[in-house]
Parts: structure tokens; C-alpha cells; sequence
């Protein structure tokens, strides 16, 4: 149990880290520019995705389950990231 919780706090943690990222970014670059919005989106699904891991390795016990559910996880991650950024799909959400 204990490593559970390390490894959830460790996810919940690495969120805000995650985001100081492109708001250290913002201090010296007019390229990235991220309004508050932007943000809480952007650690929502962070969360999300760091809760489904979390949800698949507590929940699931045999390996290939635990890689594939995971693959399958981080690619849906991946691609709500892309539409966000860029509107790789073309749905309302990216302004497309």
C-alpha cells in the first residue's frame, strides 16, 4: 500500500512541476503563450491521464493488460494533447 501512495503522490506532484514548464518558458519567449485557461486545461489532463495509470496499475494485475490498458492510455493523452495544440482532427475544441 505504501508504494501506491508514493507512487500517487509522486504523480500528483509531478503535475505542477509539469506545468512550470511553459510558464518558466512564458518569462523569456513571446512563442509560448498560455493564458490561465490554457493551464487548468492542461493539469486536467494531466490528472486525468496520471489517474488512469494509477487506476490501471491498482486495478489490473496481469502484465500484458497493464502495458496494452497503458499504451492505449498515453496515446489518448497524446491525441487530445495534438487537437488541443494544433486541431490535428479538426473538432470545435482546437477552434478549428
Amino acid at each position: 500500500m505504501a508504494t501506491q501512495n508514493k507512487r500517487l503522490a509522486f504523480i500528483l506532484l509531478s503535475i505542477p512541476l509539469l506545468l512550470l514548464i511553459p510558464f518558466i518558458a512564458m518569462q523569456f519567449t513571446s512563442e509560448v503563450n498560455w493564458s490561465p485557461f490554457d493551464f487548468l486545461v492542461m493539469g486536467i489532463l494531466l490528472l486525468g491521464t496520471g489517474m488512469a495509470f494509477e487506476l490501471v496499475l491498482r486495478k489490473v494485475k496481469k502484465t500484458e493488460h497493464r502495458i496494452a490498458l497503458s499504451l492505449a492510455v498515453l496515446v489518448i493523452f497524446f491525441l487530445i494533447w495534438a487537437e488541443l495544440a494544433v486541431g490535428i482532427i479538426g473538432t470545435p475544441f482546437a477552434g478549428s
